[in-house]
């Protein structure tokens, strides 16, 4: 099966189901990052990845990582964390600063959040598609995950931690609202041991896009403040 290629000024995405079984998940490439290109890809269960020399690549992988905001797995650990309210819960208020906190080099040295995925994300958030978690310890910003919220689901693009446990913080927030809210899925793309310990399930892809397409349409606002006085039980 040959990889789709994207028209870059009128990008038309393939269906979900061709994508490559290796590499997992691969889709398409081409296309641009313009927020109607980048909404319509979530809304397909799509989504971009790839490095400063590639060319924009799309994926769908044949196991989603998820989580459900109802059955997050909040430790001990973090419960004492959260109920110790060391960190001030901001939404929206630094949203370029989280995104380029989640493109520092990590392990390897390199990230795959280039400039023209920030400008592309950043550009999504003043459309108000696009939102972030913030967790600051007085001044400083300490942790945060941002992404693309989508009727019922939040795709989750995101996270860093500058103290222990601080994205773990911004994802507990943010699932707590979006459990009040009626939000039923977090995407987190794919597995990993830190998602995996927070309760995150992995979900055929063709589960995952029957559920995506039950509700993507839901209209739910982003009504999530700023909450560093939530309680914790």
């Amino acid at each position: 099966m040959n990889l789709a290629f994207l028209d870059p000024d009128q990008p038309k995405f393939p269906d979900p189901s061709t994508a490559l079984a290796e590499p997992d998940g691969l889709l398409a490439f081409g296309g641009n990052l313009e927020p109607k290109t980048l909404v319509d890809a979530y809304r397909q269960g799509i989504f971009p990845w790839y490095q400063d020399d590639d060319p924009i690549l799309w994926w769908s992988p044949a196991t989603r990582c998820l989580i459900e905001p109802k059955a997050l797995n909040i430790s001990r650990r973090l419960l004492r964390l959260l109920r110790q309210q060391p960190y001030q819960i901001k939404t929206d208020s630094a949203f370029s600063e989280v995104v380029k906190a989640c493109a520092e080099p990590r392990g390897d040295g390199g990230t795959w959040i280039t400039e023209e995925m920030m400008d592309a994300y950043t550009a999504l958030h003043e459309q108000g598609q696009a939102h972030c978690v913030e967790v600051w310890d007085g001044s400083d910003l300490v942790g945060g995950i941002y992404g693309v919220h989508i009727g019922g689901i939040f795709c989750g693009e995101s996270m860093f931690s500058r103290v222990d446990n601080g994205s773990k913080v911004a994802i507990a927030h943010l699932c707590q609202w979006m459990a009040a809210e009626g939000l039923e899925l977090l995407d987190c793309q794919m597995i990993n041991p830190h998602l995996l310990s927070l309760g995150a399930i992995s979900m055929p892809r063709s589960d995952f896009l029957t559920r995506l397409h039950n509700i993507r349409d839901r209209q739910h606002k982003w009504s999530l403040t700023d909450s560093h006085d939530w309680q914790w039980r």
